[in-house]
């Protein structure tokens, strides 16, 4: 072999050596975890005025089990995620992978047109107070997601590939002692999770929750028993935003101390199309 040729090798072979070890010794320690998780709140925010600049579909497979775990029935509901004066509206247009019957459809066509009819003719002030209550929800839910940080105690895993793109691969334990300070973060003692974030991004990009303990909502209303999972995964779409892409839940749930009910969800996410930012869905039957 050439001189030249081997020195570039060995070159090449070095190189990349250097980035494997580099990519092997980066870490993250307690507290920049804990940054990070406040910057991926941050970022959550961003990307979700973003996501109402989409349509989607949206495709629901429900299994519904038996004692042992067997699957007693199965349902889908296949959905067309629109937006109706700035606001997501499901429209369903599959059961069972079905086209919905004339009579069905005459009915959701009915509903959405009552929404539609409802932003049309809403006043000056209940829009004000509509804005106003959906800003205060937007700030909950950011405070919510930098509560997380508080919440646990985190293990940096190592970075993973997904997608094509590299990930921090964290893990989280909830904290002994954990107080909570906002609405719902009760709740998160409950769980522990591993979480993915985007290197480059710092958008979150899939989390896989385990329910460790039983989880109830509205005092006995609703018990979710341990052992409920939830993995969501999410893909940059037109390299400007995060979409859901698949989401996979298992529950069981006890409903007001009365029956329960065993699980499995299945969802997928297809058909991102963007929209005019200006563009307002308009009463069914004028032009768009």
């Amino acid at each position: 072999m050439p001189v030249c040729r081997t020195a570039t090798l060995i070159l090449l072979l070095a190189a990349f050596s250097l980035a494997q070890d580099s990519k092997v010794a980066e870490t993250l320690d307690q507290e920049q975890i804990r940054a990070l998780i406040r910057q991926v709140a941050e970022k959550d925010m961003e990307n979700d005025k973003k996501q109402r600049d989409y349509t989607y579909i949206e495709r629901t497979e429900e299994h519904r089990l038996d004692g042992k775990g067997n699957v007693k029935s199965t349902e889908t509901r296949t959905h067309e995620i629109m937006i109706v004066y700035d606001e997501p509206i499901e429209r369903l247009i599959e059961k069972d992978d079905k086209p919905l019957s004339e009579k069905d459809t005459a009915k959701e066509e009915k509903r959405i047109q009552e929404i539609v009819d409802k932003r049309k003719n809403e006043s000056e002030k209940d829009r004000e107070k509509r804005l106003k209550q959906e800003e205060k929800d937007r700030e909950e839910s950011r405070q919510f997601v930098g509560e997380v940080a508080d919440a646990y105690n985190f293990r940096f895993v190592g970075i993973e590939n997904i997608d094509g793109r590299d990930a921090y691969a964290i893990d989280a334990e909830p904290r002994p002692g954990f107080q909570p300070h906002v609405k719902g973060a009760q709740y998160l003692p409950k769980f522990r999770f591993r979480v993915w974030i985007d290197k480059d991004e710092k958008q979150w990009v899939k989390l896989d929750a385990l329910a460790i303990d039983t989880v109830s909502f509205g005092g006995f209303l609703a018990r979710f028993h341990k052992g409920c999972r939830l993995v969501v995964e999410e893909k940059r779409i037109n390299n400007e935003v995060w979409l859901p892409e698949h989401m996979a839940v298992k529950v069981d749930v006890r409903l007001a101390l009365l029956k329960n009910f065993n699980i499995e969800q299945d969802v997928s996410y297809r058909d991102y199309k963007k929209f005019r930012t200006d563009t307002k869905i308009t009463p069914l039957g004028e032009v768009q």
